[in-house]
């Protein structure tokens, strides 16, 4: 590859870095919101890199020897190294979904002994991994004929009734993204990947309570949202939810 190439090459990724992290939410495709300042100042440092680069050039100090021969080449496949640096600028690949989620088993929820009192509202705000343990944890049975609301995308089911609303859960980055699920009985039969805030109450299935009570729930009803801001975690959505 020749020097200008390279060039290129550090100046490209750096800009798409840079574009992911200040002018759009593609980063939160990849990687937490909390790693958004390494990405800005990798970009940073790529694009100097690359302007550096180009300035000695320009001065004569190329990759060219005395003798007029390039010694500047490297290896072929570092092509490859531009189509991930043009993805970022020209084309974002997929978030993760439902295609992701339901090759997976589900995240298992932490233990947990104690269980504040649950807020009186009605619906009840409540993530999808809080569900799951109460209706399979909470020996107090607070869960038993509440209604409550919850906010995910539709995962078609690999068998029996309904379907699954889910949620991705990345530590780092999307590498090691794991699903976290509830099934979902009625309500009408939506695409997969499509985001919903579905409103209901526990299936009965199982003993509440305890680890043989399923996490599901009889939908009342399904409504769909706008994809939040917070889509890799399992938080309560950081923006209202707002009907198409």
């Amino acid at each position: 590859m020749k020097r200008h190439l390279q060039v290129l090459l550090l100046v490209l990724s750096g800009l798409g870095l840079l574009h992911a992290c200040l002018f759009s939410d593609l980063y939160l495709r990849y990687v937490k919101e909390q790693m958004r300042p390494m990405l800005i100042a990798s970009g940073v440092v790529l694009v100097l890199l690359g302007v550096a680069s180009a300035a000695l050039d320009s001065r004569g100090h190329g990759g060219e020897s005395h003798h007029g021969h390039d010694h500047s080449g490297v290896p072929r496949v570092a092509w490859l190294l531009f189509l991930p640096a043009l993805s970022l600028l020209l084309y974002a690949p997929p978030a993760l979904g439902a295609y992701t989620a339901a090759r997976e088993a589900p995240k298992a929820v932490a233990r947990q002994s104690d269980f504040d009192p649950l807020p009186a509202a009605s619906p009840l705000p409540i993530t999808l991994s809080d569900f799951t343990r109460r209706v399979q944890q909470d020996r107090e049975l607070a869960i038993k004929g509440r209604e409550v609301r919850m906010t995910g995308f539709v995962t078609p089911a690999k068998g029996g009734d309904g379907w699954d609303l889910t949620r991705i859960i990345i530590s780092c980055c999307a590498a090691d993204a794991q699903s976290v699920k509830v099934r979902v009985h009625g309500g009408p039969a939506l695409p997969a990947d499509t985001w919903v805030a579905v409103t209901g109450t526990w299936h009965p299935q199982g003993t509440l309570g305890t680890r043989s009570a399923v996490a599901a729930l009889d939908a009342r009803t399904v409504k769909k949202v706008e994809r939040p801001v917070n889509a890799y975690t399992d938080d309560l959505p950081l923006v209202p939810s707002r009907d198409p």
